[in-house]
């Protein structure tokens, strides 16, 4: 475990580049990132990617669905054009290799973190519902075994807003960590008596500053507690005093210099 709170770049240093694209996590690697997040999907044909939302409308400008694509239809998709939609207008804007803006399979993320030349970890969160169930953790966690990640010694920990994902996770794969998303306060008193007490807590910065009391009795507790999406000085510090081990975040290089590391 890194020493001091991480940062983890959610959906690569997705503030600058299209999420979940290699520009984007190849961005927040060179910007010193400890860590990257990304949130898996299952194609039609069994192949997790990296895509946040059920269908493909808001990145690839496309109204199918990724559980009913194949991956060689997602592969021609671009996945980048969205964020900078006007660059093609701009002379002086770069020259992107396009495969930087493709689709991102959890693969390809996974050998790019395994080759890169120091120590990162992954934060990889399973999106449900899904028409797939728990396949969509089994084939994850078929997938990390063949890197031999799913020891405690492996950069991972998977992440989920489904009690029910996390408790398939811990029976695949038992030494994985585990983290517990929240995006409502008020569910805390009922999940704290079912929640593993080594799992870590993994609430967002909206519901931290709504309800104060929410992060104290976190903290108070001994909660491991990792924080999304945190992007400005302000939420950084109200991390800080509740001592979040991790904050996950579109800005990585900005939170890396707030925290004194760049």
């Amino acid at each position: 475990m890194i020493r001091g709170m991480q940062v983890v770049a959610h959906r690569g240093a997705s503030a600058e580049k299209a999420e979940h694209t290699l520009g984007a996590y190849l961005a927040a690697l060179e910007a010193g990132a400890d860590a990257l997040e990304c949130d898996v999907r299952l194609t039609a044909d069994q192949h997790l990617v990296c895509v946040h939302d059920r269908t493909l409308a808001r990145t690839a400008a496309n109204p199918g669905l990724v559980s009913t694509m194949e991956l060689r239809d997602l592969a021609e998709l671009d996945f980048a054009a969205w964020k900078h939609p006007w660059s093609e207008l701009d002379d002086e804007a770069p020259d992107m290799d396009p495969e930087l803006g493709k689709v991102l399979t959890l693969r390809k993320l996974l050998e790019t973190v395994a080759d890169y030349d120091r120590r990162v970890e992954l934060a990889i969160e399973t999106k449900h519902p899904t028409r797939f169930g728990g396949l969509v953790e089994r084939r994850l966690v078929e997938m990390l075994a063949e890197f031999g990640w799913t020891g405690p010694d492996a950069p991972v920990r998977i992440m989920s807003f489904s009690f029910t994902a996390l408790q398939r996770v811990q029976r695949l794969a038992p030494d994985l960590p585990l983290v517990m998303l929240m995006d409502k306060a008020h569910h805390w008193p009922m999940l704290r008596r079912l929640v593993d007490p080594d799992w870590i807590i993994g609430p967002g910065i909206k519901e931290l500053k709504a309800h104060p009391g929410f992060g104290r009795r976190l903290h108070q507790s001994g909660r491991r507690i990792h924080v999304w999406t945190v992007n400005t000085k302000a939420n950084l510090e109200l991390c800080q005093s509740l001592g979040v081990e991790a904050v996950i975040t579109d800005k990585p290089d900005t939170m890396l210099r707030l925290l004194g590391r760049k």
